[in-house]
């Protein structure tokens, strides 16, 4: 797909200087740029390379002047960075411009779905299944029965959504994810083996959500399994049944939620951090990469470690800590010289 400088100055808002019919279809980094790709300068520590640079157009703030001959068409701006942020922005949207059912795939009779769906080629879309309008739902997705999906929702590649899940409007799924899988629900018997505990709740993806490749959301036991509008979840995370997660919480990738723990809004969590079942997690918590969390949070706490404590108090505790081969040679020094004086 090609674009000139003309039509990208229409969508920024910008002005040309060079050839308004320069003709870009890829994207570069300015010290990368190759004839017929795209680029941009914000940082003027970067100056010197719009000299050198290959790119077809780059684009950059009104202020810049340039101080030698440029091969390179400029397209003016007010922010460089914002518009070329925009411009990746309306990049995607039309690279995910697809409509219409592929084959072979598979719909039910009773599914129900808006304007502006693409189903990619090997989906299964169960019964009673609704879904919003331009949707786009990529191949080799699965789909089951009584699935609710709002409007603009994206679902990747392999994607796997069990039935009686509710997802809001605006929401992104990435390829290998699953939603809605039993939780890790079993009762111990006498004999050392174990019943299963059905699993019949659901779980429920309200509006804005992102959810990275190949994470796991379990059903609830009963109820539901609850992600707030505006959470972001990152790559191969994984939360158990009943776990709630806050509006605008961000969750950074290989961290498990272990069942019924309630998370807060606007909290921030690291990667590779436990944390354990049945906790209340407060507003604004920050916890560190690879902490484990144990017990209760309160708002605004910030916390490191396994079992995690308070980021102050592990820092300091840090700097002994990795001082203590020295300080035990120290101590073992004054107890020679003690014992020689006696």
């Amino acid at each position: 797909m090609k674009f000139t400088a003309e039509q990208i100055a229409g969508i920024l808002e910008g002005e040309v200087e060079g050839n308004p019919q320069a003709e870009v279809f890829k994207l570069a980094k300015i010290e990368e740029g190759v004839e017929g790709s795209l680029t941009f300068l914000a940082n003027p520590k970067y100056n010197n390379f719009i000299y050198t640079t290959q790119a077809t157009i780059t684009i950059v703030n009104r202020s810049f002047e340039a101080e030698q001959a440029l091969s390179t068409t400029l397209i003016k701006v007010e922010d460089a960075y914002k518009a070329f942020s925009k411009l990746l922005e309306y990049y995607n949207q039309v690279k995910l411009m697809k409509s219409g059912i592929e084959q072979p795939s598979f719909v039910s009779d009773n599914v129900t779905y808006g304007d502006g769906l693409y189903l990619g080629a090997f989906c299964y879309v169960g019964k009673n299944v609704t879904i919003g309008k331009e949707v786009k739902i990529y191949p080799n997705t699965f789909i089951g029965d009584n699935v609710t999906i709002g409007n603009h929702c994206i679902l990747f590649a392999g994607v796997r959504i069990y039935s009686e899940t509710v997802i809001g409007n605006n929401c992104t799924i990435h390829s290998g994810t699953i939603v809605g899988s039993d939780g890790f629900g079993f009762a111990p018997k006498e004999d050392g083996t174990y019943d299963k505990v059905p699993q019949i709740g659901n779980v429920i993806i309200e509006d804005n959500v992102e959810i990275g490749s190949c994470s796991t959301i379990d059903r609830a036991t009963l109820g539901s399994t609850v992600i707030r509008k505006g959470a972001k979840l990152d790559n191969q995370i994984q939360i158990a049944h009943n776990v709630e997660i806050g509006e605008n919480t961000v969750i950074a990738a290989q961290t498990g939620i272990a069942g019924s723990t309630k998370i807060g809004k606007n909290c921030m969590i690291g990667g590779q951090v436990g944390i354990v079942g049945h906790l209340t997690i407060g507003d604004g918590v920050r916890i560190q990469a690879q902490s484990g969390i144990g017990k209760n949070l309160k708002d605004g706490d910030v916390v490191q470690g396994s079992p995690a404590f308070g980021y102050g108090d592990f820092a300091k505790s840090y700097v002994h800590f990795k001082n203590l081969p020295k300080m035990v040679s120290d101590f073992e020094e004054v107890k020679k010289s003690i014992n020689s004086s006696k």
